[in-house]
Protein backbone atom coordinates (compact mmCIF):
# COMPACT_ATOMS: atom_id res chain seq x y z
CA UNK A 1 0.00 0.00 0.00
CA UNK A 2 1.38 3.00 -0.80
CA UNK A 3 1.25 6.58 2.11
CA UNK A 4 -1.58 9.23 1.40
CA UNK A 5 -0.21 12.18 -0.42
CA UNK A 6 1.63 15.29 1.72
CA UNK A 7 -1.20 17.59 2.57
CA UNK A 8 -0.43 21.58 1.58
CA UNK A 9 -1.76 24.59 3.39
CA UNK A 10 -2.59 27.30 0.68
CA UNK A 11 -2.67 30.25 1.88
CA UNK A 12 -2.25 32.48 -1.45
CA UNK A 13 -1.76 31.83 -4.96
CA UNK A 14 1.51 32.26 -6.80
CA UNK A 15 2.11 35.50 -8.72
CA UNK A 16 4.90 35.92 -11.45
CA UNK A 17 7.08 38.28 -10.65
CA UNK A 18 6.51 40.24 -14.14
CA UNK A 19 3.13 40.93 -13.23
CA UNK A 20 3.83 42.71 -9.74
CA UNK A 21 5.18 45.89 -11.38
CA UNK A 22 4.01 47.22 -14.49
CA UNK A 23 6.01 46.94 -17.66
CA UNK A 24 7.81 49.96 -19.18
CA UNK A 25 7.93 50.96 -22.79
CA UNK A 26 11.25 49.55 -23.67
CA UNK A 27 10.50 46.04 -21.75
CA UNK A 28 7.35 46.19 -24.46
CA UNK A 29 9.13 46.90 -27.18
CA UNK A 30 11.86 44.37 -26.19
CA UNK A 31 9.94 41.44 -25.50
CA UNK A 32 7.50 42.02 -28.89
CA UNK A 33 4.46 42.41 -27.21
CA UNK A 34 1.66 43.78 -28.76
CA UNK A 35 1.84 47.75 -27.28
CA UNK A 36 5.59 47.50 -28.32
CA UNK A 37 4.62 46.50 -31.85
CA UNK A 38 1.58 49.42 -31.82
CA UNK A 39 4.46 52.01 -30.64
CA UNK A 40 7.32 50.61 -33.69
CA UNK A 41 4.94 51.03 -35.81
CA UNK A 42 3.65 54.00 -34.98
CA UNK A 43 7.37 55.57 -35.37
CA UNK A 44 7.62 53.62 -38.80
CA UNK A 45 4.33 54.93 -40.44
CA UNK A 46 5.70 58.47 -38.65
CA UNK A 47 8.43 57.63 -41.00
CA UNK A 48 6.68 57.08 -43.44
CA UNK A 49 4.34 59.96 -43.98
CA UNK A 50 7.76 62.05 -44.24
CA UNK A 51 9.39 60.34 -46.97
CA UNK A 52 6.32 59.95 -48.86
CA UNK A 53 5.75 63.94 -48.44
CA UNK A 54 9.28 64.85 -49.31
CA UNK A 55 9.63 62.22 -52.27
CA UNK A 56 5.48 64.16 -53.35
CA UNK A 57 7.09 67.50 -53.27
CA UNK A 58 10.33 66.30 -55.23
CA UNK A 59 8.24 64.84 -58.22
CA UNK A 60 5.92 67.73 -58.39
CA UNK A 61 8.65 70.34 -58.23
CA UNK A 62 11.25 68.34 -59.92
CA UNK A 63 9.67 66.45 -62.27
CA UNK A 64 7.65 69.87 -63.17
CA UNK A 65 10.47 71.38 -64.50
CA UNK A 66 11.61 69.69 -67.87
CA UNK A 67 7.77 69.24 -68.11
CA UNK A 68 7.15 73.11 -68.11
CA UNK A 69 10.49 73.61 -70.81
CA UNK A 70 8.85 70.76 -72.86
CA UNK A 71 5.03 72.36 -72.91
CA UNK A 72 5.76 75.79 -73.00
CA UNK A 73 7.46 76.93 -75.63
CA UNK A 74 8.25 80.87 -74.71
CA UNK A 75 9.97 79.47 -71.66
CA UNK A 76 11.92 76.92 -73.79
CA UNK A 77 13.72 79.85 -75.79
CA UNK A 78 14.98 81.98 -72.83
CA UNK A 79 18.43 82.65 -72.78
CA UNK A 80 20.70 84.12 -70.10
CA UNK A 81 23.95 85.34 -71.50
CA UNK A 82 23.68 83.33 -74.80
CA UNK A 83 22.73 80.09 -72.49
CA UNK A 84 19.42 78.39 -72.07
CA UNK A 85 17.74 79.43 -68.79
CA UNK A 86 16.64 75.24 -68.82
CA UNK A 87 20.32 74.43 -68.25
CA UNK A 88 21.25 77.13 -65.56
CA UNK A 89 17.55 76.24 -63.63
CA UNK A 90 18.19 72.20 -64.26
CA UNK A 91 21.67 72.42 -63.50
CA UNK A 92 22.91 74.93 -60.65
CA UNK A 93 19.40 76.29 -58.90
CA UNK A 94 17.99 73.10 -58.39
CA UNK A 95 21.11 71.25 -56.38
CA UNK A 96 20.87 73.79 -53.36
CA UNK A 97 17.33 73.53 -53.05
CA UNK A 98 17.95 69.47 -52.64
CA UNK A 99 20.59 70.03 -50.65
CA UNK A 100 17.92 72.06 -48.48
CA UNK A 101 15.36 69.37 -48.50
CA UNK A 102 17.66 66.63 -47.83
CA UNK A 103 18.58 68.81 -44.84
CA UNK A 104 14.93 69.55 -43.71
CA UNK A 105 14.40 65.85 -44.11
CA UNK A 106 17.35 64.20 -41.80
CA UNK A 107 16.50 67.06 -39.07
CA UNK A 108 12.62 65.81 -39.21
CA UNK A 109 13.87 62.43 -39.25
CA UNK A 110 15.72 62.90 -36.49
CA UNK A 111 13.27 65.22 -34.97
CA UNK A 112 10.71 61.77 -34.82
CA UNK A 113 13.60 59.20 -33.43
CA UNK A 114 14.28 61.95 -30.69
CA UNK A 115 10.62 62.17 -29.61
CA UNK A 116 9.85 58.15 -29.87
CA UNK A 117 13.57 58.14 -27.42
CA UNK A 118 11.77 60.56 -24.98
CA UNK A 119 8.66 59.00 -24.97
CA UNK A 120 10.45 55.28 -24.66
CA UNK A 121 12.29 56.39 -21.90
CA UNK A 122 9.37 58.29 -20.06
CA UNK A 123 7.54 55.87 -19.66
Amino acid sequence: MTPPPERVRVTRTRRNAESDYPRTVREEIVGESGLGATYVSSLMRAQLHLTLGVLAVGVMTLGALPLIFALVPPVRSLSVLGIPVAWPVLGVVVYPVVVLVARWYTRSGERLEAEFEDLVSRR
